[in-house]
C-alpha cells in the first residue's frame, strides 16, 4: 500500500514555513537549536497549524526518516566503481540532496574501487575550496579512502603498468594536492545500512 505525501511545518528553524518533502524540512532544522516541526497528511492541516503556532508535540515520521535525521543533506556525496579487481573504474560527485552530477571521471582501466573512491573525496576538496566552500560536508561510504586521506598515503597493492599510467599520474597529483593544501571541509562517512546506498553510487551492484 502506497504511503500517503506528507508536508512539514517549520515553526523555529533557519527558514519557517511549509515543506512539502522532508528533504527540504531538515535543511532548516539541522543544526538549529531547539528547531520546532511537524509533520502533516495534508496541506489544509499544515496551514492551519504553522498558522496556529507550535503545540509543543513531536514529529511523526517514518522510520527511513528517523534514521535519515542525521544526514546533512546540503553536501557533496562521492563514489567508485569498478568492474573487475583491477578493471574499468569510474567515479563522481553529486549534490546529496538531488543527485546532480558535479563531475564524472573515467573509466580508467585497470584501476580499484579504493583508489576511485579515494580521488574522488580529492577531487572533491579541490573543486570546494577553488568554489570557497570551506565548510561544505562530502560525504563517502569507503573506510579505506577515508584512511587514505586522513594518512596522506595510498596503500594499494596496484602496479604501475602502460594501460593505468594516466590513473598513477592522477594518485600522485592528489597525493600532491593533500601535502600542499589544507581544508577545514567535514569528511563524513556515509551510513549505508542506516540510510541505503549513498547519493552518488553507480547502481551497478
Amino acid at each position: 500500500m502506497a504511503k500517503g505525501k506528507k508536508y512539514y511545518v517549520v515553526w523555529v528553524g533557519s527558514k519557517p514555513g511549509i515543506y512539502d518533502n522532508w528533504q527540504d524540512c531538515q535543511l532548516q532544522i539541522v543544526g538549529y537549536p531547539q528547531a520546532k516541526y511537524k509533520s502533516f497528511t495534508s496541506l489544509e492541516e499544515a496551514k492551519k497549524a504553522y498558522t496556529q503556532g507550535y503545540s509543543g508535540s513531536t514529529i511523526k515520521t517514518t522510520s527511513r526518516e528517523l534514521d535519515q535525521r542525521g544526514v546533512i543533506w546540503k553536501s557533496i556525496s562521492v563514489d567508485a566503481a569498478c568492474s573487475g579487481n583491477p578493471g574499468l573504474m569510474e567515479y563522481r560527485a553529486v549534490e546529496t540532496k538531488n543527485k546532480n552530477e558535479i563531475f564524472h571521471q573515467g573509466p580508467f582501466p585497470e584501476g580499484t574501487n579504493n583508489i576511485g573512491e579515494f580521488l574522488a573525496l580529492v577531487h572533491a576538496l579541490a573543486y570546494l575550496k577553488k568554489k570557497g566552500l570551506s565548510d561544505y560536508p562530502i560525504y563517502t561510504d569507503s573506510r579505506t579512502a577515508l584512511s587514505w586521506l586522513k594518512n596522506k598515503k595510498i596503500k594499494t597493492t596496484l602496479q604501475r603498468t602502460t594501460r593505468n599510467t594516466k590513473l598513477f599520474d592522477l594518485m600522485d597529483r592528489a597525493l600532491d594536492w593533500l601535502n600542499k593544501n589544507q581544508y577545514k571541509n567535514p569528511i563524513l562517512k556515509w551510513e549505508t545500512e542506516k540510510w541505503g546506498e549513498i547519493p552518488a553510487d553507480f547502481g551497478r551492484k
